[in-house]
């Protein structure tokens, strides 16, 4: 018995996810702003990926200088405790 590649999983076809940062007509990403940086990283202080928080690439790669940045003079976190 052949199965179809689509059988295996269901047709679930959600809303595409919108950068945040083009709808609010963000210029430049504050590495300071750790209230913000901080929805992007995941609990284990892990740096999402474009695919699970919907940025655009412009921006993904911005967020994470910003990040790296902000975890270079201690306001995030490495690792998580």
């Amino acid at each position: 018995m052949a199965y179809d590649k689509n059988d295996r999983r269901p047709n679930k076809r959600g809303r595409k996810k919108v950068c945040a940062f083009c709808v609010e007509k963000v210029e430049t990403i504050d590495y300071k702003d750790t209230a913000k940086l901080g929805r992007y990283t995941s609990d284990r202080a892990k740096i999402l990926p474009r695919r699970v928080t919907g940025t655009c690439a412009y921006h993904q790669r911005e967020l994470t200088t910003a990040i790296k940045r902000a975890r270079h003079i201690a306001l995030l976190p490495y690792t998580a405790d």
